[in-house]
């Protein structure tokens, strides 16, 4: 497993290709730069010989069975590969996930939707997290919560916080930010394909999870005014941009996102 990987270990196992790149050295010689996967993380890894032969035998998103060596480039392991063949194996079995129960997940969930009295949030918060599945996708490709189930542990996190800000601070409309917690990401569900690489969609590249959120949720909103629906795409339309909030809600929103990612990422001693 990926995880258990050391340098200078001799390695064969079974992974899925996340991302496949044929690039070129200083000297002109041609190689393949990839990133493997497995459910307990991800290694890059380089092909240097039989560079053309090995390029045909598969593709992104494939499984391959390898034979390598770990090294270390730049304080990170890499894996040198010696050998690849494609492997039958389900790829999506492959995929990198989280160490959380999703079910335990799903349930925090429904407790908070619970916490919302509000008909048309929570109409609408209900319909949209029914039409999408949070358990499959990362909440980010590369960065914070980047596995499968890390959308909905990040939805859980954001939600909680924001939750708990609300009860600190009561002037917050607290079932605004919750709603706008628990749907602020759900276009990363249209962004990306499935696992195991995660690869942009034809809409996802182009717009991105921000604008597919805030459609998914107009579409979803018929119980809510105007006023109410606008307030409500705000926070989620500025969740990335602490200078776009124009509201308390929406920038509570945009602190808790910043503050689960962080949490999530940054080194601890």
């Amino acid at each position: 497993m990926i995880s258990e990987l050391t340098e200078d270990r001799v390695v064969e196992g079974v992974f899925a290709v996340r991302t496949k790149r044929k690039l070129r050295t200083k000297a002109g010689a041609p190689f393949l730069a990839l990133e493997l996967v497995d459910p307990t993380g991800r290694i890059d890894a380089r092909v240097w010989n039989d560079v053309e032969l090995l390029d045909g035998r598969f593709a992104e998103g494939d499984a391959v069975r390898v034979l390598g060596r770990v090294e270390r480039f730049r304080d990170r392991l890499q894996l040198d590969v010696r050998a690849l063949e494609s492997a039958e194996v389900d790829p999506a079995s492959l995929t990198p996930s989280g160490r959380r129960d999703p079910e335990e997940l799903k349930g925090f969930v429904e407790f908070l939707v619970a916490e919302i009295t509000h008909p048309g949030l929570a109409a609408t918060v209900q319909e949209v997290l029914a039409s999408c599945d949070l358990a499959a996708f990362p909440a980010t490709p590369d960065g914070h919560h980047s596995y499968a189930g890390g959308l909905l542990e990040h939805t859980v996190g954001v939600a909680t916080l924001c939750r708990e800000t609300a009860q600190l601070h009561p002037r917050l409309r607290s079932e605004l930010v919750l709603a706008a917690a628990l749907v602020h990401d759900v276009g990363r569900t249209l962004e990306l394909s499935p696992g195991p690489a995660f690869t942009p969609t034809d809409e996802g590249r182009l717009l991105g999870h921000v604008h597919l959120g805030l459609r998914l949720v107009e579409e979803c909103a018929e119980g809510l005014t105007p006023a109410q629906l606008a307030e409500l795409l705000h926070c989620v339309t500025a969740h990335h941009d602490a200078r776009a909030a124009r509201s308390a809600e929406a920038s509570v929103l945009y602190h808790a996102n910043q503050l689960d990612a962080a949490a999530a990422t940054r080194p601890v001693d």
